[in-house]
């Protein structure tokens, strides 16, 4: 996809009214900010406009968010320097640290107190899919709703736990396959649209606020591991200077009671510091994810097979090398 075959959505009126009226000069270039499509961009921007003002006032410049249909757009836009700072899940962060220029500066930290968040398998309350077991057994007759190919919790976490380690290709096993938003298959189960998706719990707590008589038609019938909290990537050839007001912003923010009520409708409580090291684990997972299919490829000679092993097993030795290093630093400082 073309960057120019992008769809740019913007605020409704009312919203971009009331960035333009802010108390400050615009010195500067607005800073662009983009935001996956974890749901549609006009749930999104009302919960986004608030925090962006606060951001503008600090910045003493105009800050224009990014909405687009998929997470490849904003990962793009980054590439092409179309966007300066963005909110990703780690799987879209770790595309646009190697793809696009990105550098991971920071880490939201939820509103529940919770350390990440957990990716779901979900089907309609009364249907008879009580487990994955049950899923994959029935795969052929039932029509999935998988998440978004650079997301985290909706595709690359499921898609190691729930099918490669279980040597199924769910774009083969289902009847039929659909990759969408985490609101999408939220709805799409409730509705009776899907048989079975992929959800996370964040978007959980999201649909039990807005949509509660949805949310009260869901099971959820699997829970992975944790998954690290969402990362806040910025490109990494922005000037000095404006990486440093992006931390002095994003570090405090949250102490005041006026800015917990704007990161209230986010389910965050404030941001901590990060960097790269927090996609290890993703990184991780994504390679073990590559091992168990490759170990389930018939279509390789004995020989390719052992090579790309040899392969991804000493990436993973890097990894875990690396993983081990951050850990003994990580705790020696907190010593």
């Amino acid at each position: 996809m073309s960057f120019t075959s992008f769809r740019r959505l913007t605020l409704p009126l009312v919203a971009a009214a009331s960035l333009a009226a802010s108390p400050f000069v615009v010195a500067e270039e607005p800073l662009k900010f983009g935001i996956i499509s974890t749901e549609s961009s006009q749930n999104q921007a009302p919960l986004w406009v608030p925090f962006l003002e606060d951001l503008s006032e600090a910045l003493e410049r105009e800050v224009e968010p990014f909405f687009a249909t998929d997470y490849a757009a904003v990962i793009q836009a980054m590439r092409f320097d179309q966007i300066d700072v963005a909110w990703y899940g780690n799987k879209s962060a770790m595309e646009a640290v190697d793809r696009a220029g990105g550098e991971i500066f920071a880490q939201t930290v939820a509103a529940n107190g919770a350390p990440g968040y957990w990716s779901l398998m979900i089907t309609q309350q009364d249907s008879e899919l009580e487990s994955v077991e049950d899923v994959l057994a029935q795969a052929s007759e039932l029509v999935f709703g998988n998440g978004d190919p650079n997301s985290t919790s909706g595709f690359l976490v499921p898609g190691y736990y729930v099918f490669a380690q279980n040597g199924v290709d769910p774009a083969r096993a289902f009847k039929r396959t659909l990759n969408s938003s985490h609101e999408t298959n939220a709805l799409s189960v409730a509705n009776g649209q899907v048989d079975v998706a992929t959800f996370n719990t964040e978007g959980m707590e999201r649909l039990e606020e807005i949509h509660p008589d949805k949310a009260e038609q869901i099971k959820v019938i699997w829970q992975s591991p944790l998954i690290p909290s969402d990362p806040l990537v910025w490109r990494e050839n922005l000037s000095g200077e404006l990486k440093d007001e992006l931390r002095d912003f994003f570090y405090a923010y949250g102490e005041t009671e006026a800015e917990q009520a704007v990161l209230e409708p986010l389910q965050w409580s404030g941001f901590a510091m990060s960097s790269n090291d927090q996609l290890l684990p993703i990184r991780q997972l994504e390679l073990f994810k590559q091992r168990a299919q490759v170990e389930a490829d018939e279509s390789l000679s004995v020989a390719e097979r052992e090579a790309e092993l040899a392969d991804l097993d000493a990436r993973l030795d890097e990894l875990n090398a690396r993983l081990e290093a951050v850990e003994t630093e990580a705790t020696a400082q907190a010593s």
